[in-house]
């Protein structure tokens, strides 16, 4: 029996975070910078970890993750830097600013510029997935911790 090798569906793999930011190019990095700040003085627990060779941030779970068009999946090409909120289907969204395309769960703003970014509307965002984030892990059981820096 002849097997088709499996296709490969990312561009590029990184064993650090540091071969990741490497990699990107300058007007993506910018953004990716940006964002890593926001998250990262919002929340000083919150632990960035490298999957789908992107960095996710994760409390109790993963809330968000930053992914830049340059890092491909499949037969996707996109554009500017995508800020992706893993339970984006549970955030007040009453103006539309995330996008959804076909997916049911995970939200999205894709950003072509830095100048784009809505630092105070993102962080009312990141608040907000945090707050779901605690309330399911109180649900299930699981020490729930502040998390959000003072």
């Amino acid at each position: 029996m002849k097997t088709t090798p499996k296709k490969k569906m990312q561009n590029v793999s990184f064993s650090s975070i540091d071969e990741f930011f490497e990699f990107l190019p300058d007007d993506e990095l910018k953004i990716v910078n940006y964002l890593r700040r926001l998250i990262r003085n919002a929340i000083p627990d919150i632990t960035e970890k490298l999957s789908f060779n992107v960095p996710f941030y994760k409390y109790h779970t993963n809330i968000c993750f930053i992914w830049p068009g340059s890092v491909s999946w499949g037969n996707v090409t996109q554009k500017g830097v995508r800020l992706g909120f893993t339970t984006g289907y549970l955030l007040t969204d009453e103006n539309n600013y995330l996008e959804k395309g076909d997916r049911k769960q995970v939200y999205w703003k894709a950003i072509y510029d830095i100048k784009e970014i809505d630092p105070d509307l993102i962080l009312s965002f990141l608040f907000e997935a945090l707050f779901i984030d605690q309330r399911m892990a109180s649900e299930k059981g699981r020490k729930v911790g502040k998390g959000i820096a003072q």
